[in-house]
């Protein structure tokens, strides 16, 4: 597998936003069946997108984009976050996700502490992150437990709420 993780430049926004939302969208329909409601709305990406210190990468296998990653970085305290890391959909279970993540880890070295959140269905995710790359829960978002900086019409969750994981580094 010839494996490439590059920065991403406007002209690959559109493919990106594509492929994240079909993945989200299928994880979750996965899980719940069809749904009209979208999973993972434009503005959310957008918002990740343009985040203060984000930078967005794709992955790009044999020749094809099929992944990527947005990360919120802060060069002054260097305890930064993975705001989103898909595989477009069907093409998972072949490493992908890890190659992402590994080269993630080694642009930003400096990182103290890597935090992101994915939703409790997510068991595949949840396996990920724990198992594979090292990360630990330290929260459950839930209606006992809300997080301020989610809205309340948020459904990514499927309303099982979210787990949140650090990863303390080296």
């Amino acid at each position: 597998m010839d494996f490439e993780l590059l920065p991403m430049v406007d002209s690959d926004i559109p493919q990106f936003k594509k492929d994240i939302q079909d993945a989200f969208q299928k994880g979750f329909e996965d899980i719940y069946g069809e749904t009209e409601e979208i999973i993972l709305p434009e503005q959310d990406i957008y918002r990740s997108l343009n985040a203060k210190g984000s930078a967005a990468y794709k992955a790009i296998v044999d020749g094809e984009f099929i992944g990527g990653a947005v990360v919120v970085i802060d060069e002054v305290t260097q305890h930064n976050h993975l705001d989103l890391l898909y595989v477009k959909y069907g093409t998972q279970t072949k490493g992908v996700g890890f190659k992402i993540w590994n080269c993630i880890e080694k642009l930003y070295s400096e990182t103290k502490v890597w935090e992101t959140c994915t939703p409790y269905f997510e068991k595949r995710n949840i396996h990920f992150y724990i198992n594979k790359c090292g990360f630990h829960a330290v929260e459950f978002i839930n209606e006992k437990n809300p997080d301020i900086n989610i809205s309340d019409d948020f459904i990514g969750d499927g309303g099982e709420g979210m787990f949140v994981f650090k990863k303390q580094m080296q």
